[in-house]
């Protein structure tokens, strides 16, 4: 890591322009969570159960909704049960080489159990309180990334656990209320990846209003910082099925054509399947 005496030269790597913020000593934490990296790659090494659960303590101490704490999360070991996963996805056959796969899950079930524990109906199978099972499941990630990352381990999250749910909640055994959010791979880098260059704080940081009149002009200079940067390859673009690959697509646009194509449509009768109610 660069370390805090370098602070624009943190944010000149991750937002590819000069400083966007005046100067300002940066902490050492700051100066990490600048400097993430992530790592798809991993050595023969294992994490030792002491730390993990250290990790996981961590990940237990960032906020929750109300107190509730409406997530959990599940710990694969068994090289089998994660290489069974990285072939339904198919495309990332480095999942396989990490030696910890976690799952991240909302779960409205414990609230549900703790209500029966009580006399009570449990009277909010709504919206509401799907979304707060995945905000404290992502916060909860967050949190076991960012504490993961100091102790020098390297993490990448995995969505696409999602488009294989029928498969991944039966092999986890999770039961009604508790749906998988997504996973995250843990081990040892074999290597650091650059920065990976994120959109300017002009278009994320909205002051007292939101406004983004300025954005195609902020969108087409972030996707030629991207290409001189990162360049995509056409074979790597985003639905090629769909939309025939070519040279030259920018970020924006191959955001666009992963977008402009429904994912995981089902995931919503999933969840009714599975007893949240959604209304």
């Amino acid at each position: 890591m660069t370390g805090p005496a370098d602070g624009a030269g943190l944010l000149q790597a991750r937002f590819g322009i000069a400083a966007p913020c005046e100067a300002v000593a940066v902490p050492d934490g700051v100066a990490a969570l600048l400097d993430r990296r992530v790592a798809r790659r991993y050595r023969d090494e294992p994490v030792t159960d002491a730390l993990l659960d250290l990790l996981l303590a961590a990940a237990q101490s960032a906020p929750t909704k109300s107190d509730l704490q409406q997530y959990s999360v599940v710990v694969l070991r068994d090289p089998v049960k994660i290489k069974r996963i990285a072939d339904w996805i198919g495309t990332m056959d480095w999942i396989a080489t990490a030696p910890v796969f976690l799952i991240w899950c909302g779960d409205m079930r414990r609230g549900q159990r703790l209500c029966e524990l009580h006399g009570m109906a449990h009277a909010n199978n709504n919206l509401d309180t799907f979304l707060n099972t995945a905000v404290d499941a992502t916060l909860a990630m967050g949190g076991f990334i960012a504490a993961a990352e100091a102790a020098g381990l390297g993490t990448c999250p995995i969505s696409y656990v999602r488009n294989h749910i029928e498969k991944v909640a039966p092999l986890l055994g999770l039961p009604s209320g508790v749906y998988p959010l997504a996973g995250l791979t843990l081990g040892w880098p074999a290597f650091r990846r650059p920065v990976s260059m994120r959109l300017p704080p002009a278009v994320v940081v909205h002051r007292e209003r939101y406004d983004d009149t300025a954005l195609p002009e902020h969108i087409a200079a972030y996707d030629d910082r991207r290409r001189a940067r990162e360049p995509l390859a056409a074979a790597g673009l985003k639905n090629n099925d769909v939309y025939p690959p070519r040279d030259g697509v920018g970020w924006s646009e191959n955001c666009a054509r992963q977008l402009s194509v429904p994912e995981r449509y089902g995931f919503a009768a999933w969840l009714r399947t599975r007893g949240f109610d959604l209304a």
